[in-house]
């Protein structure tokens, strides 16, 4: 620090250890109240991170808590399918409202803004990031204690500007059991490292299949990886889920929020305590 120092980093120029960290966090909309936020992520895509999302939420909303998700994953939007919503969402000057479940549980989504759920979306990289920030900074949250933002796969511009902008109290990161996985897997923990938010959990879904005649768990993909990876980078819950003909019949028939489950249980417990 120089003897001469004013204090004001905003007009010096040295990089020194006192200069203040800028923060890219944005606001969330003035009539917005949202207690905390966790973000659903994972390394790839098809590994079940919407599913999750939805069966987190699921869990938080029978639990007692206001919940709402934030379907960030702009070009391949799945909420509203999982959960029968159909409704587009309004607004006005004022703010965008979000679309409620048939629980009550608060949604917004690409596909309550278009017309046809089946239109794609054809934007590129930072059209997309802005328009999951004014998911946070238009979009009336009312009196949510939980937001779950299910992130697109991968570790481009949304997940970084999600990071950035928006305060996450921690993630939970989905997976399955290939050996491939790990090295995505890793990637998703490194970022969250680099930008200082805490992995709370890890879902390993299609973990495995019961036997319907004899209840043996048959490990489809392989020996299941999420304890060692788990232990290896200090994950503090894991988690996993079977493959299970009952969850996709439930989403594709958006009754998702039907589906009962504990394996859950212990990756929710880690976002209590977040």
């Amino acid at each position: 620090m120089s003897e001469n120092c004013t204090h004001d980093c905003s007009s010096c120029g040295k990089d020194c250890s006192s200069r203040k960290q800028e923060s890219f966090l944005k606001q969330p909309h003035k009539d917005s109240s949202i207690k905390k936020v966790i973000g659903v992520v994972s390394g790839k895509g098809g590994v079940g991170k919407s599913l999750t999302t939805a069966l987190l939420a699921s869990l938080a909303q029978k639990k007692g808590k206001s919940v709402g998700i934030m379907d960030a994953d702009i070009t391949g939007p799945s909420i509203p399918k999982m959960f029968g919503v159909k409704d587009h969402a309004t607004g006005s000057e004022a703010g965008i409202d979000t679309v409620l479940s048939p629980s009550g549980m608060q949604l917004m989504s690409m596909n309550l803004l278009l017309e046809e759920e089946t239109m794609p979306v054809v934007w590129r990289g930072m059209v997309i990031s802005g328009t999951v920030l004014q998911f946070w900074t238009d979009v009336v949250w009312k009196d949510v204690d939980l937001l779950f933002i299910d992130m697109p796969p991968g570790t481009g511009d949304v997940p970084l500007t999600v990071f950035q902008s928006i305060p996450i109290a921690g993630i939970v990161i989905v997976t399955t059991p290939q050996d491939l996985v790990k090295m995505v897997v890793e990637k998703a923990v490194n970022m969250a490292n680099m930008m200082n938010v805490p992995v709370l959990g890890i879902v390993e879904n299609m973990s495995y299949l019961t036997c319907p005649d004899c209840g043996k768990k048959i490990e489809v993909f392989g020996q299941s990886k999420v304890k060692f990876i788990a232990e290896e980078y200090g994950i503090p819950a894991i988690a996993r889920m079977p493959l299970d003909a009952r969850i996709s019949n439930l989403a594709d028939e958006g009754r998702i929020e039907d589906f009962e489950t504990d394996a859950l249980d212990e990756v929710y417990a880690q976002i209590e305590k977040a």
